[in-house]
C-alpha cells in the first residue's frame, strides 16, 4: 500500500510534479541496490559449511528449466500478429524463470521445514537463474537468431544480474568467514533483511501501479495477465508439493517451486522486456503472499516452531 499510494500521490498532485520527476527515476535505480543489500545481508549469515545438496534440489530446478523451455518455445513461435499473446506469455515466463525468494527460508522455517536445505536451494536458484536469464531473454529479442546481437545482449544482462545476484553471494561468504565484527552485527540485528525486503516491495508495488496506469494494454489484457499469474502461482505450488510427496519434503519443495523473488522479477521484466511483462510479476506478489498467509494461518498452534 505504501508503494502504490506514494506513486498515486506524486502522480496526481501538481505541486509534487518537480519532486516526482526526481523521485521516480531515483526509486527505479534504487531497486537493484535494495535487492543487492537484501541478498548480501541474508548470505552473510549463512554457514556455507553446513550446506548439502539433496535430491529435491535437482528435481525442482529441472522442473523449472522444463517449464521455462516450454514457454520460450511457445514465445519464439509467435509472430508479429500475436503481439498481445506474446506479452501475456512473457509475463508468465517472468513468473516462472525468477529465482527463489530470499524470504523463502524464513517462511519455510515458520512452516516447520528444513531451513538449511531451503537456504541451499535459494543459493542454487539464484546462481542458475543468473546464468539462464541472459540466455533466454536475448533469444526472445533476437527471435532465436545467432548473430552478434545475441552475444551483446547476453553479456549486458549477465553483467547486471551478476551484480545483483552473484556479487552479494561472494561478499556474503567473505563477511561470514573473514569479517567477524560485521557478521556478528548482522546476527544481532536479524530484521535488516526484512526491512530491505519491505523497501523493495514498496518500490515494486509503485512500479507495478505505474506500469498499469501508463500501459497501452487493454483492461482485458491486464485482467488476463493478472488471472494467469494466479494460475501460474497455484500450478507451481501444486507441482512443488507433488515433488515433495515423492521426495519426502513437501514444505520445502512447495516453497522452492512457487515462492519467487518478485522484486527481481519485476526489475528484470521492465528492464529487459516490457513494462506489461512486469505486471504479471507484480500480481504474483499478491497471490504468493495470500497462499503463504493461508498456509501460516492453518498451521495448528501446537505444531508451530
Amino acid at each position: 500500500m505504501v508503494g502504490s499510494l506514494a506513486y498515486l500521490l506524486f502522480a496526481n498532485v501538481p505541486q509534487l510534479e518537480g519532486m516526482a520527476s526526481v523521485a521516480g527515476p531515483l526509486c527505479e535505480s534504487l531497486l537493484p541496490v535494495v535487492l543487492f543489500t537484501t541478498l548480501f545481508v541474508t548470505y552473510s549469515k549463512v554457514d556455507f559449511h553446513k550446506m548439502r545438496l539433496v535430491r529435491w534440489h535437482g528435481v525442482v530446478l529441472a522442473t523449472q528449466l522444463v517449464l521455462t523451455a516450454i514457454l520460450l518455445c511457445c514465445i519464439l513461435q509467435l509472430g508479429d500478429d500475436w503481439r498481445e499473446t506474446r506479452m501475456v506469455m512473457e509475463a508468465v515466463l517472468v513468473c516462472v524463470i525468477a529465482p527463489c525468494a530470499t524470504a523463502a527460508p524464513v517462511v519455510t522455517g515458520k512452516l516447520g521445514g528444513d531451513l538449511t536445505r531451503m537456504t541451499t536451494f535459494t543459493l542454487l536458484s539464484s546462481i542458475l537463474m543468473a546464468l539462464l536469464i541472459p540466455v533466454v531473454f536475448p533469444l526472445m529479442e533476437q527471435g532465436g537468431g545467432d548473430d552478434a546481437g545475441f552475444l551483446v545482449l547476453f553479456m549486458s544482462i549477465l553483467k547486471r544480474l551478476a551484480t545483483v545476484l552473484l556479487l552479494p553471494l561472494l561478499l556474503g561468504a567473505i563477511v561470514r568467514h573473514w569479517v567477524e565484527p560485521l557478521h556478528q552485527w548482522f546476527v544481532r540485528t536479524p530484521n535488516i533483511g526484512f526491512y530491505c525486503w519491505c523497501v523493495a516491495l514498496a518500490i515494486t508495488s509503485g512500479i507495478t501501479v505505474k506500469n498499469i496506469i501508463h500501459s497501452n494494454a487493454s483492461p482485458r489484457l491486464l485482467a488476463v495477465i493478472a488471472l494467469l499469474s494466479l494460475v501460474v502461482a497455484v500450478l507451481q505450488f501444486a507441482i512443488g508439493r507433488l515433488i515433495g510427496r515423492k521426495t519426502g519434503d513437501r514444505i520445502c519443495t512447495g516453497q522452492a517451486m512457487f515462492q519467487k523473488n518478485t522484486g527481481l522479477a519485476i526489475w528484470i521484466a521492465y528492464t529487459f522486456l516490457t513494462p506489461v511483462a512486469s505486471i504479471g510479476a507484480g500480481c504474483y506478489v499478491l497471490w504468493q503472499n495470500i497462499i503463504n498467509s493461508l498456509e501460516l494461518a492453518f498451521i495448528p498452534r501446537h505444531k508451530r516452531p
